[in-house]
């Protein structure tokens, strides 16, 4: 965020896509899917984005709701695209069985239809409030942006093939892409300077801490529940209802985003997985797919109050109350849902790029 990268990722996508109605709300919507390959965080991609566009948006003119509402559901692309940390903790919740390359690939479809969802609805509610276009800068200074962009960018290909290619683990990316993001940074783009680097860290290091506790926190509550036996008694309740796929992950859908509302996503990652996935192996659900449903019905939380800390966080930037905001986000609120019933029911969406991959 303090580097650059999320600047210049900005200023490419406002080349590619200003050109559609509601300019800058498109331009929040791509420059999303554009960071959250950075940085794997919705909370991150709202901070860097939104904090970016938000007010740029306000100032040319936009609604303060319609300019939250869009920075906030665009953020949750990054729960999906590579390289979501949320899909490494579903990893370790299951056991650390799954493939992270497989979860990562598994993804990408996905983020590319919710951020297609999302930018025909902000084209629909900007028609309709009159919102312009932006101007095209030209093909020269398009392929500038893409020049200027393509560091930035490079860090998403090195982490996705790096670990898709065995030639390191999800663990040694993370290094490797702190290193990779500090030579961008300070080297190429020359931006970051040594005090502000030494103030992530500390940041950085805060938030790891907060994380690392609830992972701990969840190991114990996951044998409990293991101990308690509560994953077979799940399978057991489920059973007497749903004889069907269909209708278990209809119910279990509900049940996460009822959950989602008054749960951060990483906590609900690590307690609902021990849960449900026992549930839905069952049931003959590929745990791949399965994956991609948990993070994005429990996602949807994450802009819901009461506890709906990116939906708190860009209401913050925007400067509105949370009721401003939600009286108008259902348009783009209901787009993201329609992708996640989507994803839910049509798994061939999620598990056709692993696969082929793979083969």
């Amino acid at each position: 965020m303090r580097g650059g990268i999320s600047e210049r990722l900005i200023a490419l996508a406002s080349s590619l896509v200003g050109r559609l109605r509601g300019g800058l709300g498109q331009v929040s919507i791509l420059s999303s899917l554009f960071f959250g390959g950075v940085s794997g965080s919705a909370i991150a991609d709202v901070s860097a984005v939104g904090g970016t566009m938000i007010p740029q948006m306000v100032k040319r003119g936009y609604d303060r709701d319609f300019a939250v509402n869009v920075s906030i559901t665009a953020a949750l692309v990054a729960l999906l695209v590579p390289p979501s940390h949320n899909l490494i903790l579903f990893s370790a919740a299951a056991g650390g069985g799954l493939s992270i390359a497989d979860l990562f690939a598994a993804g990408i479809v996905p983020a590319l239809l919710m951020t297609l969802a999302l930018m025909i609805t902000g084209y629909v509610v900007a028609r309709r409030r009159g919102y312009g276009v932006e101007v095209f800068p030209g093909w020269r200074a398009v392929l500038l942006r893409i020049v200027s962009a393509l560091p930035g960018l490079g860090l998403v290909a090195l982490i996705f093939v790096g670990i898709r290619a065995g030639i390191f683990t999800a663990v040694e990316s993370a290094a490797i892409a702190v290193v990779y993001a500090l030579l961008v940074t300070t080297v190429l783009y020359r931006q970051l300077r040594w005090r502000e680097f030494f103030d992530t860290v500390v940041h950085a290091a805060r938030s790891t801490g907060v994380i690392l506790f609830v992972i701990a926190t969840a190991a114990v509550f996951g044998w409990l529940l293991a101990y308690l036996q509560v994953p077979a008694v799940a399978v057991d309740f489920l059973q007497s209802f749903a004889h069907s796929q269909f209708m278990v992950l209809l119910m279990i859908v509900v049940m996460l985003l009822l959950l989602g509302t008054f749960m951060d996503l990483a906590p609900l990652i690590l307690i609902c997985t021990p849960i449900f996935l026992p549930v839905a192996r069952a049931y003959g659900i590929d745990p791949i797919h399965f994956a991609l449903v948990l993070v994005l019905a429990g996602g949807l939380g994450l802009v819901t109050p009461p506890v709906g800390s990116v939906l708190f966080i860009g209401t913050a930037i925007g400067k509105i109350s949370v009721g401003q905001s939600m009286r108008t986000i259902w348009p783009f609120w209901f787009a993201a849902l329609g992708v996640l019933l989507i994803v839910t029911f049509f798994p061939a969406l999620s598990l056709w790029l692993p696969a082929t991959l793979r083969a």
